[in-house]
């Protein structure tokens, strides 16, 4: 007699005493069949998974309760239930209520077709990969795990959000905030190292007054309480003898990327309206910087991210995208494209030609002056990371000033203590 047909679907992030005892039901029903969703399947309602797909496949075909494994590529089953056409589909039954309960109803309507039957063992309480992931990132993270997080967000996610950090507390929020926005997890996926909010934090100019040293230092401390990718502000990189000492300390300490504008002369905010004191670097020379770069790092998923400064510059669109070409061709791993304009034509412009020759190549946007453009949009046009490049530091220079000026008018701090973050609040963030 043929045996019965059983699908379960599983993300099998960290497997668990509740993953077994839904197998072990499963293989008692017949030919069981785990649909494992994809990395971006998960990504797409909770944080990015500890261990890719290949990885957490190789785990499930190694087990006796599991016969054959395949892809499903979207929380949804309906596709992969029309093809295997199972006997019996298995889940927990903690899906009646909540983010699933859509696509219970679904399975239910789907398998009704041919006779299928759902059935739905009792929920494992006190336990799930959520609450291992979230102990284990109490743990720590290791430089080489958090450097290679950045290439698999871009390759599981529709954009990556990266929010600029200052300091450890910033990090810690950037860390832990997240929020739900039509039944699917929103959050930051990594943190941007500033050299602008680097220099005003420390009360000096943004003119490279602060050293490359002294920035990583500030790293460390915020790489000591987060395990989020970290993107790398370079500046223009430095003098061309010093990039592979720069791209090896990044490297060793797990940033995820840097990146290098191509502007030199005296160092300058590109988005000052006067740049009469910086100029574009040539061509040949950047690329240089670029391949001494790419030369320079040791592994394949640090990415060397070049700095497009033409339109800050003045300069056309033709210019960009001969640059842009050009930088890819020796080691740029993603291209950054500047504005400091209120619309973001020029930068959509610029990506709608530019994925034409260099269709793989990663484009970041910094939506600094161009703010009312949602993500949305940034996705249309072919843009696959954003950077919120100094909205943390700005939002906290005017609260600060308003408590200050408050206790000095009233005398005390009575009036503000409603406002303000709780101390209580503030000790479990850190502890």
């Amino acid at each position: 007699m043929k045996k019965k047909v059983v699908y379960v679907g599983l993300a099998a992030d960290i497997v668990h005493k509740g993953h077994i005892n839904i197998l072990k039901t499963a293989s008692k029903l017949g030919y069981v069949i785990v649909g494992l969703l994809t990395d971006k399947a998960i990504s797409s309602y909770k944080k990015l998974p500890y261990f890719d797909f290949n990885q957490r496949k190789i785990i499930l075909e190694n087990m006796k309760y599991v016969n054959e494994v395949i892809e499903q590529k979207t929380l949804d089953y309906v596709e992969n239930l029309k093809k295997v056409k199972p006997n019996y589909v298995v889940h927990g039954d903690d899906w009646k209520a909540g983010i699933q309960k859509k696509t219970r109803e679904r399975v239910i309507k789907t398998i009704k077709k041919w006779g299928g039957k759902l059935i739905e063992p009792k929920y494992t309480k006190n336990i799930s990969s959520s609450q291992i992931k979230t102990q284990i990132s109490n743990l720590g993270v290791t430089p080489q795990n958090r450097l290679s997080k950045l290439r698999r967000l871009l390759n599981s996610k529709k954009i990556v959000r990266i929010l600029e950090t200052h300091n450890s507390l910033a990090g810690l929020i950037i860390e832990n905030l997240s929020h739900i926005n039509k039944s699917n997890l929103i959050e930051f996926d990594g943190m941007w190292s500033s050299s602008l909010t680097d220099s005003l934090t420390r009360g000096k100019p943004d003119n490279q007054s602060v050293d490359y040293s002294t920035r990583i230092l500030g790293l460390n401390d915020i790489m000591d309480v987060t395990t989020k990718p970290i993107i790398f502000d370079a500046d223009n990189g430095g003098r061309l003898e010093h990039m592979s000492y720069l791209v090896k300390t990044l490297e060793r300490i797990g940033v995820s990327a840097m990146v290098i504008e191509d502007k030199i002369g005296e160092k300058q905010n590109s988005l000052f309206e006067n740049q009469a004191k910086t100029k574009q670097d040539n061509i040949s020379n950047f690329c240089k910087k670029l391949k001494k770069a790419k030369d320079s790092k040791i592994s394949e998923d640090f990415f060397i991210v070049a700095r497009i400064e033409s339109f800050i510059l003045g300069k056309s669109l033709r210019d960009a995208l001969n640059r842009g070409e050009k930088y890819v061709n020796s080691g740029a791993d993603a291209i950054l494209i500047h504005s400091k304009e209120r619309k973001p034509d020029e930068i959509f412009d610029f990506s709608r030609k530019f994925k034409k020759i260099k269709p793989e190549c990663p484009l970041i946007a910094v939506p600094s002056t161009y703010s009312s453009v949602k993500e949305t949009e940034l996705i249309k046009n072919g843009f696959q990371i954003v950077i919120y490049a100094n909205q943390m530091l700005r939002a906290a220079y005017p609260a600060m000033t308003n408590v200050a000026k408050r206790i000095l008018k009233n005398e005390r701090s009575f009036e503000i203590e409603k406002e303000i973050t709780p101390i209580k609040e503030i000790i479990n963030l850190i502890k």
